[in-house]
């Protein structure tokens, strides 16, 4: 069977590794930075295998962290914090 490619691209990333304690949870991610995202970044969760393209447009939009990462209100808002640093 014949395989059709919408694309098969190989390229550079930065991979950023951190994991740091909030209030009452751990936070284990792997952020990728890549031209790919259009300045937008990977956010892998490595604890809850769930991850999210995020740019600032999606960390002020309202409920989104709390749906894509599957978090309550309060590690959402962690998690928004942190990201809130590295995203311009």
């Amino acid at each position: 069977m014949e395989r059709f490619f919408l694309y098969d691209d190989q390229e550079e990333t930065n991979t950023r590794f951190v994991s740091f304690m909030g209030e009452n949870q751990r936070y284990d991610l792997a952020i990728m930075q890549s031209a790919r995202f259009y300045g937008k970044i990977l956010v892998l969760d490595m604890q809850y295998s769930r991850f999210a393209i995020i740019g600032s447009d999606d960390l002020d939009e309202p409920g989104y962290l709390e749906h894509v990462f599957n978090r309550p209100p309060d590690e959402a808002q962690e998690l928004r914090d942190y990201l809130h640093e590295l995203v311009h």
